[in-house]
């Protein structure tokens, strides 16, 4: 992730610009170059580096999603389990102790 941190210069905290770098190679873009805009404000350099974290946000995303059908798999397997376990044939009766 990018940081945002401040700096100090003149008797002031100056923030950066979001759009003083690119989002990925950290490159300065200035105002006479075209900046490439993804997911609302992260800004590239390059249509190269924007696709770069295009492919790297949908493999994160898949992995994730990979990642979450495993766990819910898990889970129902265990609810399953639960389900087998009430479905057992029990003997119902009075016990009576002497």
């Amino acid at each position: 992730m990018r940081s945002t941190a401040s700096y100090y210069a003149g008797g002031e905290y100056h923030q950066p610009h979001f759009l003083d770098s690119c989002f990925l190679c950290h490159k300065h873009l200035s105002q006479n170059s075209d900046i490439y805009m993804y997911r609302g404000n992260t800004p590239f350099c390059s249509q190269e580096c924007r696709q770069e974290q295009i492919e790297t946000d949908e493999a994160n995303e898949k992995r994730w999603k990979i990642s979450s059908k495993r766990s819910n798999g898990v889970r129902q397997n265990k609810d399953s389990a639960k389900e087998s376990d009430t479905n057992k044939a029990v003997r119902t009766g009075t016990v009576a102790v002497a």
